[in-house]
């Protein structure tokens, strides 16, 4: 009888859009230290409109996690509302740091 292989875990995109007075209070800085924590790759970026995108490729729950984290932090008192969009991931980053240019 044949053992199953254990599943692969999916690597997958998460594009999180945080709204708020998220821009001149460390926000991106402080999500590249947070993402250090988690198996992520990816960046974050100030917007034109005020708010910040954060990009990251990842397994599902790890790229959950590191949002919790950022709204567990400092950083949680300055969001009023993120939106989250899951998309196949691109392998494309090998780090997570920061984007500059809206």
């Amino acid at each position: 009888m044949a053992v199953p292989e254990p599943s692969k875990k999916e690597v997958r995109r998460l594009t999180a859009r945080f709204d708020g007075h998220v821009q001149g209070v460390g926000f991106r800085f402080t999500a590249v230290h947070l993402a250090g924590e988690f198996a992520v790759a990816g960046y974050v970026q100030n917007e034109w409109d005020g708010s910040v995108t954060l990009v990251a490729e990842g397994d599902e729950a790890e790229l959950m996690a590191l949002v919790r984290r950022v709204k567990a932090s400092h950083l949680g008192r300055y969001i009023v509302s993120e939106s989250l969009s899951w998309s196949p991931a691109t392998g494309e980053f090998e780090g997570f740091g920061v984007r500059y240019g809206c």
